[in-house]
């Protein structure tokens, strides 16, 4: 059974950071990638970055460049978000997804439970 479980979520000051931890089991995702996506409430999830577990390269919207960055551990099979310069705009439900790195929530397989983030400005 393959578990994605996301941790790392809270409440930040605009300006702040957070970061966000995302660990699987149950299988690898060596041959493709994995990501993170948000849902704000009445908004559609959207993709914010994901990245390649082969080669490490890290895919990111345009709306976190420059402030977001993800990581992968391999050895620890987890994925991370580390996030700067947080706006209140960035307030959302994270969710950590498994099996591609497309920035469409339909190619991925799998998916986590979600972490609140809350960005207070």
């Amino acid at each position: 059974q393959v578990q994605l479980v996301e941790s790392g979520g809270g409440l930040v000051q605009a300006g702040g950071s957070l970061r966000l931890s995302c660990a699987a089991s149950g299988r690898t995702f060596s041959s493709s990638g994995m990501g993170w996506f948000r849902q704000a409430p009445g908004k559609e999830r959207e993709f914010v970055a994901a990245i390649s577990w082969s080669s490490g390269r890290p895919f990111v919207s345009d709306a976190v460049k420059g402030r977001f960055t993800i990581s992968r551990d391999n050895g620890k099979n987890t994925v991370s978000l580390q996030m700067n310069s947080l706006k209140p705009e960035d307030t959302a439900v994270y969710y950590c997804a498994g099996g591609s790195t497309s920035w469409a929530a339909g190619n991925y397989n799998y998916w986590g439970q979600g972490t609140q983030v809350t960005v207070s400005s």
